[in-house]
């Protein structure tokens, strides 16, 4: 299979942005943990497609302020029937509004807090399926593959008041 990928330099630093032609395989900030999961680098064509190009002008209203609706993406989701799960119940979570990882749990009946986290932080599109919005327990930040100062950076972008107390180090 034909993977097209593209970089892009956001204020936080480069992503990397990969489709295939059924849709957005992945949005990564490099050195992210489980950056590019799966892909082998000789099925990367570094050519934009529909799908990229979609996802790049998104990120251009997302990070210029704008509350844009990523739901028009095709997702090419590859994981656990349970990540799928989780990772769709990211999407409904509204932009500048914050979850916690046992509301959740809570909400899919699921095993535990940790579970949930597992799969939040496997989630393979950063900002399209805003694992960002997702707190712990006492509100505070933790956990996200990207980086912490990128989850404060992009909460606090959506109008989420963030302490330093909440930073969980």
């Amino acid at each position: 299979m034909i993977f097209y990928k593209q970089m892009y330099l956001s204020p936080l630093g480069e992503m990397s942005l990969v489709a295939n032609e059924s849709g957005l395989v992945g949005v990564w900030f490099l050195q992210q943990k489980y950056f590019e999961h799966g892909l082998e680098e000789g099925n990367l064509l570094f050519e934009k497609n529909d799908v990229l190009k979609e996802t790049e002008l998104l990120l251009e209203h997302y990070f210029s302020g704008d509350c844009p609706d990523f739901s028009s993406l095709p997702l090419a989701s590859v994981g656990t029937s349970f990540q799928q799960q989780v990772w769709a119940y990211l999407q409904t979570i509204p932009y500048g509004e914050f979850v916690t990882y046992g509301q959740i749990a809570k909400k899919l009946g699921s095993r535990s807090a940790q579970a949930v986290g597992g799969a939040v932080g496997r989630n393979p599109f950063s900002i399209i399926v805003p694992c960002h919005r997702v707190l712990g327990s006492q509100g505070q930040l933790t956990g996200y593959a990207g980086g912490l100062d990128k989850k404060w950076w992009l909460l606090e972008h959506e109008g989420i008041e963030l302490n330093e107390k909440d930073l969980d180090k």
